[in-house]
């Protein structure tokens, strides 16, 4: 069976599926993504825009317990976004790439 498309050409078609990203890049987009539904993460990673911060101190500036602050870094570390160095027991996170406040101020310009 022929796929007959209504205001699509097969070179439109061909050349939408040339620059689609792969399954696997479709999948990482998404997860990384994800990471901007979330309140929290957000406002962890306005903190962190500004300056390196530890667990306690991101808990005290936002009003949200330790626990929930741990679990937020975790899954942002676990994407990339976010790093830490250890000094002495405290853990100091920060982003590891600027370029994600870039794109939430962009998201922010666009809503």
């Amino acid at each position: 069976m022929q796929n007959k498309y209504l205001l699509l050409s097969e070179r439109s078609r061909s050349e939408i599926l040339s620059v689609m990203p792969r399954e696997r890049e479709i999948l990482r987009l998404a997860d990384y993504f994800q990471n901007f539904s979330d309140s929290t993460r957000i406002k962890i990673l306005t903190c962190l825009s500004m300056m390196e911060m530890c667990v306690n101190d991101l808990s005290a500036v936002l009003a949200i317990n330790q626990t929930t602050i741990s679990h937020q870094l975790k899954q942002l570390k676990d994407q990339g976004i976010v790093s830490y160095k250890r000094n002495g027991k405290i853990l100091v996170y920060r982003l590891i790439n600027e370029n994600v406040n870039d794109m939430m101020m962009y998201a922010l310009n666009v809503i």
